[in-house]
């Protein structure tokens, strides 16, 4: 699918009467957090993706006029730096979400329905979505595997077992094609349906939708005893930039690699592992976000067990300390320097595979490849370089 313009609609107009006791009335989306509605969480989470072009948040019908003046002041305080349009919601969430797509703007070729009582999926999830939405399907979902035994029950009785391995527990953020889901939406208006979520209507409407992994902390703030995920390890983000350096002499025995792409006729690399300089920067510039050191300290080249490794797997491992520390990355930033090889060949084959062993879109990398006019041990052609600059954001602590 041509990757058309990507807007999200962030849903803040529900009711939340099942937790609306417990916080004196207020409701969940707008219950302050780190001195900020929690909302607006959704809102910086989803600031940070490259493609978005804007958002559309639906607030409840009564409240519109306060909501779009606290707004107001939020955006004074941190710039989600796309536009954001305030609208009123409907009575059932399919009515919210049909007020939603009104406000968008008819290029709009993609769109992101987010339930704003979901504040903490992170960006990677809503690539993975991006990445599936293709022209075998009109919309992509996330969900998780279902864990417990599921009956169907009528009364007190049981009536049927389901096939746990056939059913799956829904989350948003939901992606769909803008103009399929306008189309469902007035079918549904038309043939009165009540649905749950947009992807149901899809369903019903005879159209196909993928499923993607989904994320166990995306949790819905449903009950009481939810509101214990907001503690301090779910504070708002910093942002955070980390620097990545490495350098590899030739007349080694290893191939070249860069960004895990085989270099075909490149000078042989000397190097412990797969010698792949780009992947090694790129591990550096995580783990300095992070504040972890360099790759040497956690894959040392006097440990037998990362010879001739490849580097994706280390960058694998690096990712996934990334994760558990809360890093959301946000752009990559990479210098490729050689007087030999020619690397502009190969410049956007490694941008693509360093975006997926990134789980970013290729929008979010940049490659670049330069010489040194001859000078120094690059411009002798006696080895290779590479700098990479990563962007992203890290929970405040």
């Amino acid at each position: 699918m041509m990757k058309s313009p990507l807007w999200t609609i962030l849903l803040a107009a529900g009711q939340g009467t099942r937790l609306s006791k417990a916080l004196g009335g207020t409701r969940k989306q707008f219950l302050l957090h780190q001195g900020v509605p929690l909302y607006w969480r959704s809102v910086q989470t989803m600031a940070h993706l490259a493609e978005l072009k804007g958002m559309v948040l639906v607030f409840p019908a009564l409240e519109l006029d306060q909501c779009t003046q606290e707004l107001d002041q939020l955006k004074k305080l941190w710039s989600p730096g796309v536009p954001i349009v305030a609208v009123a919601g409907g009575q059932r969430r399919q009515d919210s979400v049909r007020m939603g797509l009104l406000a968008l703007p008819r290029d709009c070729g993609r769109v992101l329905v987010h339930d704003a009582a979901r504040p903490f999926f992170s960006l990677s999830l809503v690539v993975r979505l991006l990445e599936a939405l293709d022209t075998s399907v009109q919309g992509v979902i996330p969900a998780l595997p279902v864990t417990d035994t599921i009956k169907q029950v009528a009364g007190d009785k049981v009536v049927l077992t389901l096939q746990r391995h056939e059913l799956r527990a829904v989350q948003t953020p939901q992606l769909f094609a803008a103009h399929t889901l306008r189309q469902v939406h007035d079918l549904a208006e038309q043939k009165v349906w009540e649905v749950t979520d947009d992807a149901s209507m899809l369903e019903r409407a005879g159209f196909d939708v993928g499923v993607v992994l989904g994320e166990p902390g995306n949790i819905k703030i449903t009950l009481a005893e939810d509101l214990v995920m907001l503690d301090q390890k779910h504070a708002p983000s910093r942002p955070c930039t980390g620097l990545g350096y490495d350098v590899h002499a030739y007349g080694g025995n290893r191939p070249m690699v860069l960004g895990g792409i085989p270099i075909a006729g490149a000078p042989m690399v000397k190097a412990h592992s797969d010698g792949d300089v780009l992947l090694h920067a790129l591990c550096d510039a995580l783990l300095g976000c992070l504040g972890l050191g360099d790759i040497g300290s956690h894959f040392p080249d006097t440990d037998p067990r990362f010879e001739n490794i490849s580097s994706a797997i280390l960058l694998s491992e690096v990712l996934e300390l990334s994760k558990k520390k809360g890093l959301i990355l946000s752009h990559v930033d990479t210098t490729l320097i050689a007087q030999v090889p020619r690397l502009a060949p190969h410049r956007e084959a490694i941008r693509a595979n360093v975006a997926r062993l990134l789980e970013l879109d290729n929008d979010q990398v940049n490659v670049k490849a330069s010489t040194e006019e001859f000078l120094g041990f690059t411009g002798r052609k006696e080895g290779i370089k590479a700098m990479v600059v990563v962007t992203g954001v890290m929970p405040s602590r």
